[in-house]
């Protein structure tokens, strides 16, 4: 393997990697789109463990569903891999100075939104709901800070953001404007400015801890699960990929799919982007068992 691909970030599929020069680039975002049941949350649980062996911490889920639902990412983890999520209470608001105590604040998972009700985009709400969403979503943003930095600082290096729902206009969508937060304002910032932000008046007494618990956010790793009405790859092919904020801005989108031959079905998966870096052009079946999605095929570079 060669240098630049021994600094890739891997997705948990040995075949994947190689369709994708060696992994996914870090500091950068990866967008995997696919209908419900296709497997995207199966091959988030693959992508989050996988940092156990190569970053020496697994990666954490970030679940914005407001269905009141979840993407069974608990069950998808103790059955594929043997780990139990520990989940991060609605009602969280720990003390500053637990922040450096792992066991205090090192959750695998949050939902932050369970109760939310189907809050997806502006149409869902009157005048009045959307004033108090406002509120609410500020208070959500301080634990979806505490969350994803107390997990950078305790050694995890990669995430997945699962739940992002369909919508007519991205531009309405609440989820694209909290993930287009979580993006610029935790993920790409100096963890210096992250704990900042969070401490605010606190800081200057945890400046030492902050200091010593410093992270590269270019070396972080994000896998954004987004939820999609078409079903079949082909349609998911031909769909335009400049469209929406997470689109636009995701350095690598993978597409994932049922495919036709016949009477039969299937799954695939094609990378439609890998902006940057060489990448298999090759439509790859894939199925879903015990351990996971494996790819039916040993694809390289063309």
């Amino acid at each position: 393997m060669s240098e630049s691909q021994s600094s890739r970030i891997s997705t948990g599929i040995p075949e994947l990697d190689n369709m994708l020069a060696g992994g996914l680039l870090g500091g950068r975002i990866t967008v995997v789109l696919g209908a419900t049941g296709i497997g995207k949350s199966q091959l988030g649980v693959q992508f989050a463990d996988a940092g156990l062996k190569q970053e020496g911490e697994r990666g954490f889920f970030f679940d914005m569903t407001s269905r009141g639902d979840t993407q069974n990412h608990n069950d998808y983890a103790e059955r594929l891999v043997d780990w139990k999520l520990r989940e991060m209470p609605q009602d969280f608001t720990g003390a500053a100075e637990s922040l450096w105590d792992r066991e205090q604040s090192r959750f695998d998972i949050a939902h932050l939104f369970q109760k939310a009700g189907r809050r997806v985009t502006r149409n869902d709400l009157d005048t009045d709901e959307y004033r108090e969403w406002q509120t609410e979503l500020t208070r959500k943003l301080d634990q979806t800070i505490r969350f994803f930095y107390a997990n950078f600082v305790h050694g995890a290096r990669r995430c997945v953001i699962d739940g992002v729902e369909p919508t007519d206009r991205p531009s309405d969508s609440f989820q694209f404007d909290l993930f287009e937060y979580v993006q610029h304002q935790i993920l790409k910032k100096d963890a210096a400015w992250v704990a900042r932000d969070l401490l605010r008046a606190q800081y200057r007494q945890h400046a030492e801890q902050v200091a010593a618990h410093e992270y590269d956010p270019s070396q972080l790793g994000c896998l954004v699960l987004c939820t999609t009405r078409e079903v079949m790859l082909e349609d998911l092919i031909q769909r335009p990929l400049d469209s929406g904020d997470i689109l636009s801005n995701a350095n690598t989108i993978i597409l994932m799919g049922k495919t036709r031959d016949g009477l039969k079905m299937g799954r695939a998966l094609y990378v439609a982007k890998h902006r940057g870096s060489a990448c298999s052009e090759q439509v790859v079946p894939y199925e879903i068992g015990e351990r996971g999605l494996r790819l039916l095929e040993n694809p390289g570079l063309h």
